[in-house]
This record gives C-alpha cells, sequence and structure tokens, in this order.
C-alpha cells in the first residue's frame, strides 16, 4: 500500500465517511458544502413546496431524500405514458429519454448532491406535474362530484324530490281540468276563408276564444271600405278625421268579423252529431241572444261615436290618452323592475349563502385530507406488529364497553320486569303470606348475585383498562423502526463528523509540532553560523586560534552527525511502527471482508433452514 504524507491536509468543509458493501470493499463518498449549492438545495425545496409535495418540509430527512422523493412524486404526478421495451437487451443503455427532458443528469449527480445541475430537472419536472395537474384537474373534479351524487345528495334535492311527484300530478289535473273544449264548428257551406289570420281567430272562436285581428288586416279592411266608398261616389273623409276614428271604425269592423264568423258558427251547430231537437232549440237561442247583443253593442257605440265624433276630433284629448297609455306601461314596467329586482336580490344572497357554504365546505375538506395524510404518514412509520396489537387491544376495550352497556340495560330491564311482577305480586296475593316471603327472598337473592356479577364485570373491565394502558405506555416508551433507523443514520453521520474533525485535529498537532522542531533547528543553525562568523576574523589572525578554530568546526560537524543519525534511527522506527499498524490494519480488512461473508453464507443458510422447516411442516400437516 502506497504511503500517505503525514502532512496532507483536509479540504475544509469536506465530510469524508467510510463506508463497506457487503463484500467488505471500501466505499468512498464526498460531498462538498458550499453557498451555491445550499442556494439552489433551498430554491429546490420550494419548487417542491409549491407544487404540493409537502414531505419536504420534513427536517429529520436528509436533502437527498427529500430531492430524490420530490422527483419521484413529481414523476407519479406526470402520469407518464411509458413507451419502452422492458424485456432484456444486451446493449441497454440507463439514458433513455421517457419523458423527453431537455436537460441531462447523471446518475452520480444525484448520489453527490449537485444541485445546481438537478435545479434545472426538478423545475421541468414540477412545471409538467402542474400542467398535469390543471389538465386532470376538472376531469378528477367532475368524477368525484358524479362518485358523490351516486351514494349522497343535498337536502334541497331531497326536497326537491319529495315536491316533484305531487307538483307534476298538480299540473297534470289542471291541464286536464282545463284543457281546451270545442264548443262551436264551421260548417263546410258556410265559405271558405281566404287570409290565414281569419282562419286562426276562427279556429280560435270554435273553442270560445275571442281574439282581436292584426293593426295590417285592420287597415286593410278599411282600405278596402275607403276604396269601395270612393268607387260609389260618396264623399271621402279627410285625412285628420281618419286618423281620430281609426279605432272606432277599426273595432266597428272587428266586431262585424266577429258576427259573421259567429252567425257560420250557428249554422254548423245545427248539422254536427245530429243532437236532439231540445238540444238544437237551446244551442239556436243561446246564438241568437248572443248576436242579439253583439248587434245592440254595435249599434249604441255606433251611436255614441256619431255623437261624441267632434269632440274627439281635438289633438289635446288624443295626446291625453297617449299619456294616458304610457304613463300605464310605465307604471306596469315599473311594477315589473322592482319584482325583479326583488329577485335578483334574492338570488344573489342565496349565491353568497352557497358560496360561504362551499368555502366553509372546501376548508373542512383541506382540512381533514392534511389529517388523514398526517396520519397515513404516522402509520406507514410506526411498527406493523405494535400497531396491530394496539388496535386488537383498542378494539376490545370498544367490545367490552359495549357489553358493559348491554349488560347494563339488560339488568335495568330486569329491574323494572322484577319490579313490576312483585307489584302484581302484591296485588294478586292478598292472603299468601309464606309465598310471598319466599318470593321476595328468591328475588332479594337473584339481585344479589346479579349485583355481584355485575361488580365483578366491573372489577375485570377495570383491569383490563390498565393492562390496556400500561401496554400503550409501554409501546410509546419503545421507537419504531423507523425511529431506530434515523436513530442509526444519525450516529453515523454525527461518528463521521467526528472522525474527520479528529483525524484533522492529529495532523494540525503533528504539522504543528514538525515546524516547531524545524524552527528549533533553523534557530540552532543561525546562531551557529553567525557565532562562526563573528569569531572567524579572530580565529584567523593567528596559528594557534586558527588550529582551535578547526577543532571547534570538527566538533559541531561530528555532534551533527549525531544528531542526523538519532533523527534517522526515530524514522526508521517510526516508519516501523506504521508498517506494522498497516499490516494490523490489512489482517482487520480481512477479517471485516471474512465477517460480511459469513454473515451472508449464515443468512443463506437460515434461508434453507426455513424453507426446509416450512416443508417438514407441510408434510406434517399433510
Amino acid at each position: 500500500m502506497a504511503a500517505t504524507s503525514v502532512f496532507q491536509r483536509v479540504r475544509t468543509g469536506s465530510k469524508i465517511g467510510a463506508q463497506y458493501d457487503q463484500e467488505g470493499n471500501l466505499i468512498k463518498v464526498e460531498t462538498r458544502e458550499d453557498e451555491e449549492q445550499n442556494i439552489k438545495l433551498a430554491e429546490i425545496l420550494e419548487l417542491l413546496l409549491a407544487a404540493g409535495y409537502f414531505r419536504a418540509r420534513i427536517k429529520g430527512l436528509s436533502p437527498f431524500d427529500k430531492v430524490v422523493g420530490g422527483m419521484t412524486w413529481c414523476i407519479t404526478t406526470c402520469n407518464f405514458d411509458i413507451d419502452v421495451d422492458l424485456l432484456f437487451q444486451e446493449n441497454s443503455t440507463i439514458g433513455q429519454k421517457i419523458m423527453k427532458c431537455p436537460h441531462r443528469l447523471e446518475p452520480h449527480q444525484i448520489q453527490g448532491l449537485d444541485f445546481i445541475h438537478i435545479f434545472p430537472v426538478v423545475q421541468w419536472l414540477v412545471k409538467k406535474a402542474i400542467e398535469t395537474r390543471e389538465e386532470m384537474g376538472d376531469y378528477v373534479r367532475s368524477y368525484s362530484i358524479s362518485q358523490f351524487q351516486k351514494t349522497n345528495t343535498f337536502p334541497e334535492d331531497e326536497e326537491f324530490a319529495s315536491r316533484k311527484e305531487r307538483a307534476i300530478s298538480t299540473v297534470e289535473n289542471v291541464c286536464a281540468l282545463y284543457a281546451p273544449q270545442r264548443r262551436y264548428r264551421r260548417q263546410d257551406d258556410a265559405g271558405e276563408l281566404l287570409d290565414e289570420e281569419s282562419r286562426v281567430h276562427s279556429t280560435l272562436l270554435e273553442f270560445g276564444r275571442r281574439y282581436g285581428f292584426s293593426k295590417q288586416s285592420k287597415s286593410g279592411a278599411q282600405a278596402t271600405e275607403q276604396k269601395q266608398g270612393s268607387a260609389s261616389g260618396t264623399q271621402a273623409i279627410p285625412p285628420g278625421m281618419a286618423q281620430v276614428s281609426e279605432e272606432e271604425d277599426l273595432e266597428a269592423a272587428e266586431e262585424l268579423k266577429i258576427k259573421a264568423l259567429m252567425t257560420g258558427m250557428a249554422a254548423m251547430a245545427s248539422e254536427e252529431g245530429k243532437p236532439s231537437a231540445s238540444t238544437v232549440g237551446q244551442i239556436v237561442g243561446l246564438q241568437s241572444e248572443e248576436i242579439k247583443l253583439i248587434a245592440t253593442e254595435y249599434a249604441e257605440k255606433v251611436e255614441r261615436s256619431a255623437d261624441d265624433r267632434q269632440e274627439r276630433f281635438g289633438p289635446a284629448q288624443q295626446h291625453q290618452r297617449q299619456l294616458a297609455s304610457l304613463n300605464k306601461q310605465i307604471t306596469q314596467k315599473t311594477k315589473e323592475l322592482e319584482e325583479l329586482q326583488a329577485k335578483q336580490q334574492e338570488a344573489r344572497a342565496v349565491c353568497e349563502d352557497a358560496k360561504e357554504k362551499l368555502a366553509e365546505a372546501t376548508a373542512q375538506t383541506e382540512k381533514l385530507d392534511g389529517e388523514l395524510s398526517s396520519l397515513e404518514d404516522l402509520e406507514s412509520q410506526a411498527d406493523t406488529g405494535l400497531l396491530e396489537k394496539l388496535r386488537a387491544l383498542v378494539a376490545m376495550n370498544e367490545n367490552l364497553k359495549e357489553q358493559e352497556q348491554m349488560f347494563r340495560s339488560h339488568c335495568r330491564e330486569e329491574m323494572t320486569r322484577l319490579q313490576q311482577n312483585i307489584e302484581d305480586l302484591k296485588l294478586e296475593s292478598g292472603d299468601d303470606g309464606d309465598d310471598k316471603k319466599e318470593r321476595n327472598l328468591l328475588i332479594d337473592q337473584q339481585y344479589a348475585a346479579d349485583r355481584e356479577k355485575l361488580q365483578k364485570i366491573r372489577l375485570l373491565m377495570a383491569r383490563r383498562n390498565r393492562e390496556i394502558a400500561i401496554l400503550q405506555r409501554k409501546i410509546d416508551e419503545v421507537p419504531s423502526r423507523a425511529e431506530l433507523t434515523q436513530y442509526q443514520k444519525r450516529f453515523i453521520e454525527l461518528y463521521s463528523q467526528v472522525s474527520a474533525t479528529h483525524k484533522e485535529t492529529k495532523q494540525f498537532f503533528t504539522l504543528y509540532n514538525t515546524l516547531d522542531d524545524k524552527k528549533v533547528y533553523l534557530e540552532k543553525e543561525v546562531n551557529l553560523l553567525n557565532s562562526i562568523h563573528d569569531h572567524f576574523q579572530q580565529a584567523m589572525a593567528s596559528s594557534g586560534g586558527k588550529e582551535q578554530f578547526l577543532r571547534q568546526m570538527e566538533q559541531i560537524v561530528e555532534g551533527i552527525k549525531q544528531s542526523r543519525l538519532k533523527m534517522e534511527k526515530k524514522r526508521q522506527e517510526n516508519k516501523m511502527r506504521r508498517d506494522q499498524l498497516n499490516d494490523e490494519y490489512l489482517e482487520l480488512l480481512d477479517q471485516q471482508r471474512l465477517y460480511f461473508k459469513t454473515v451472508k453464507d449464515f443468512k443463506e443458510e437460515c434461508r434453507k433452514n426455513e424453507m426446509l422447516l416450512s416443508k417438514l411442516r407441510t408434510k406434517g400437516a399433510s
């Protein structure tokens, strides 16, 4: 093994932890922490939180778990269809672009927590996840509403369903009761009506409905009358008088048309269905009265129009009539507007109430979802065996409580029945004194036995409750598998940090001692050179001084050689000690590899043993 320098310094801010695989090989993973990497990590966590991955808030998770978990969650949220061949390929690669991400990311960058290169990939994944959520939001919302409506209903829907049948039956009854009934029928030989409007009014008159003709037909009738008057040589009415008397003429023409149509109806009614003589006489009498009434009204209107024609020709009266008509329309429209405004206010109030209820329901739903997710996380982190045992104990406790309630209700009913029996026996037994005492004694004995039984059940339930409480405390005291794993991981990280710091401190101490020794030797060398320089001129002045100076120099050189030999010997000893420690380290590595291999073989033998035991049990059971 190559020797490493004693003065090698560990890079500041680096964490190097020695890890071994199952074969005992050394795995070294170096992670560097700098300000830019921390900034990118914070931005990645902010993106994941904005996208909805709230596991990134857990402080106990490592940055690797947060980032990889967030990327996995984003890929799952994207709901991307995988169109790759999952079968074996001889020359397969790991760089296939399944989601077509424009940024390239290598596995060692994820393992080494290279957040600068991970950030654009996470940004792209978050964008895709948000787009997928927006696309699927309406579909999921409509699907959830349809699933909710399959099993649940609102109070308004129930009220509408309860009132729907009654409203439909009421509308059907009203339509059947007030259905149109035909009263008259037009004769075939009464003459064919030429215009469509006359045919419509004739049909309406057959069912007992009277409506006025349109202005166009009325004006056409008036123009026809004017042409007939001009053709007969009579004097034409002036234009101003014609406009004023237009309404009266149109009303008169309407009455004439209705009268003509009704006379045709009366003639037809005498032949339809071959009715009896009394029915025909009644119908003819009724229609003759209507005809007389219409003729009388028409004569009165003509007389009034002839008398008041001069008074109604003035424009002031016409303006007043139009003004009154417009005021009436304005009043009617104002009332309609007020009604619509009132309905609008009611609708707004109902809408605001519905919005508030929707907001409350949405907040409650989000709160319940958050609590449910937290409970699911706690359940996933908890130990399964302990959790099942706790559930069984809680179910047993609930069962005992239900049995206690049932027993209490049974005891009350039994006590009421016995008291009623006692009262009945008191009323029935007048002379049976001994029988009464015996019955009372039996009742008292049964009551005492039931009371003692109830007390025992209560004591048993209290004992079970204490046992459940003790087990719950014990379960809370024992850490779960996830907590133990987290503690182990934190201890390993802390040990790695302490080991790296200790190693770096030892190197600093060694470097300091070496430099201090070097400084001492350099100071001695400087002092020696200064002494030689100071005494050199004086020693060279005489031959005796020169010889003495040379002897001193030889002694100094001999001392330096002795010091060098001592240091060389010390270096050899340290080297031998290092080689010995290195050999011991290699032996320990061999033992560690042997240990891992033995553990692996032991696991394999345990698995084979379990398989053989299961086969033996199967054969024994068969």
